[in-house]
């Protein structure tokens, strides 16, 4: 098991929002992080949008993709741009939870037992291989990832704010691996699908990462930190303040039960899910300057916030579908509200 905990952060605050002292619109926080970001990892453009709805719809992501495409490295680079404090666990089968959320420890000079935090006591936590690890350990995040807290000796420890967990997943690999329940996949609000890059932008990634130290951190990469925590918070309370229409709401359970009813599929989306993807549509909006959804939103952001909440039938993975291929068909088939 290997664990790892780091404060990213600026020598002084952070820019200021602007000259007038009000806050910055949600677009320019964007556009002042993925431009660190990029300083770090090339490409991934799409994959850090929906990291940063995520992030302001204070939820988690599940990164699923092949080794070496940057998964990690992107989650480091976004703490450091957010000026947040940043911890990895590399998931094994023998990591304990205790190894996750920590352990009480006897001082024998004081005589009494102390709470050592575990890596969760942070602000971004990446969870490396997630699936390596047996149910008993990845349960051990449920509650973090739900509540904001994990409860020790009948004790609750609160989070820090913001928290975000970020859990990568191979999805070549099976040997050795755990299938996340139902239940810890659905407490994670988007799947991002992290592919192997373009030509053109490989190309890139070979001509900037060559002349690299192998193990350059983002802050030696020139990422450095212009927002602070604070301000997360309250980006996330802006974004959740953006308006939905009530025919939206309709077209989103139009969209679940499309599911729940589909032969193609033997799982269908949890009102939970529902609520997911609007939390989401609503900062993908916040984040295009907009203080209300429109379908778009929601279409765009339909397959990462459901995918991994559906079961494939096993008919149609034989026949070559797939959950991507059955979602698509299903949205195409909602009507969409004018």
């Amino acid at each position: 098991m290997s664990e790892t905990m780091e404060s990213h952060g600026s020598p002084g605050p952070p820019e200021p929002a602007s000259a007038t002292g009000e806050p910055q619109p949600i677009p320019a926080f964007a556009q002042r992080v993925a431009a660190q970001v990029a300083r770090a990892v090339v490409g991934l453009e799409d994959e850090l949008e929906l990291c940063l709805a995520a992030l302001l719809a204070g939820g988690h992501v599940l990164l699923e993709g092949p080794p070496g495409v940057a998964k990690t490295l992107l989650v480091r680079a976004l703490a450091a741009a957010i000026g947040g404090q940043y911890a990895r666990v590399q998931f094994t089968p023998d990591l304990m939870p205790a190894d996750i959320i920590g352990t009480s420890v006897f001082h024998p000079g004081e005589g009494s037992f102390r709470f050592q935090p575990g890596p969760v006591f942070a602000q971004l936590l990446l969870c490396d291989e997630i699936n390596r690890a047996p149910a008993k350990t990845q349960s051990a995040l449920l509650e973090a990832l739900q509540e904001r807290a994990v409860t020790v000796d009948g004790r609750r420890h609160e989070l820090p704010r913001p928290f975000a967990a970020f859990a990568t997943l191979n999805p070549i690999e099976h040997e050795g691996t755990y299938p996340l329940p139902e239940a810890q996949l659905d407490r994670f609000l988007l799947k991002v699908i992290v592919r192997y890059p373009s030509p053109e932008v490989e190309e890139r990634i070979l001509a900037e990462a060559h002349p690299r130290a192998p193990d350059a951190t983002p802050g030696e990469l020139g990422v450095t930190a212009v927002s602070s925590p604070e301000e997360v918070l309250d980006l996330c309370r802006r974004a959740a303040a953006v308006r939905v229409r009530e025919d939206l709401c309709g077209y989103v359970v139009r969209i679940l039960q499309a599911t729940r009813r589909s032969a193609s599929l033997v799982l269908g989306a949890s009102p939970r899910a529902g609520v997911a993807l609007l939390r989401t549509a609503k900062a993908r909006a916040a984040l295009q300057g907009r203080d209300y959804v429109t379908p778009d939103d929601i279409k765009a952001l339909a397959a990462p916030a459901l995918r991994h909440r559906v079961l494939l039938d096993p008919a149609e993975e034989i026949e070559g579908g797939s959950v991507e291929s059955v979602l698509a068909r299903l949205l195409d088939s909602v009507e969409v509200p004018r």
